[in-house]
């Protein structure tokens, strides 16, 4: 298994972190987010979405209650928010699990509560609050694409 760790310091690092990692993904990616509620999962996929290309006047969300919403960039982005379902029954029969294989990226907030039905090709990002405004963010995964993916996220690349 392959892992990163990166510290933030406030909500525009977490973004600007995004921001790398979107500009890295690729059509039939899975990005997977854990961690508390306001640790920054909507923050990083805000930068996610920022360079994916989405447009900065676009205004990203979580999609908690809507459970998913759908931004066009460089590819389509399906931003899901899988909190308020129960169990992993609950999240089959609304159907999302189809955009896994859908032209597009997928990054998913509480994407740790069912990894087993998620697809083997997706990078864990676990967030940690260490501060009021510092993250720290734990981005591991097994799949080749996952190392290419971190790779290009090390310092210096």
């Amino acid at each position: 298994m392959k892992c990163l760790a990166f510290k933030t310091k406030s909500p525009d690092e977490t973004v600007q972190l995004g921001r790398k990692l979107g500009r890295l993904l690729e059509v039939g990616d899975m990005v997977a987010l854990a961690g508390s509620l306001g640790c920054g999962k909507t923050w990083f996929t805000k930068g996610i979405a920022l360079g994916m290309g989405v447009s900065s006047k676009e205004v990203v969300t979580s999609p908690s209650f809507a459970l998913m919403n759908e931004y066009e960039g460089e590819c389509r982005l399906f931003h899901m928010d899988v909190y308020r379902l129960e169990t992993q029954g609950d999240f089959l029969d609304t159907g999302l699990d189809e955009c896994f294989d859908a032209s597009g990226i997928v990054v998913m907030e509480w994407g740790d509560k069912w990894p087993e039905i998620l697809p083997e090709r997706r990078l864990t990002v676990a967030f940690s609050i260490v501060g009021e405004a510092s993250r720290e963010l734990l981005m591991t995964g097994e799949h080749q694409r996952v190392s290419e993916i971190l790779k290009g996220l090390e310092p210096g690349a």
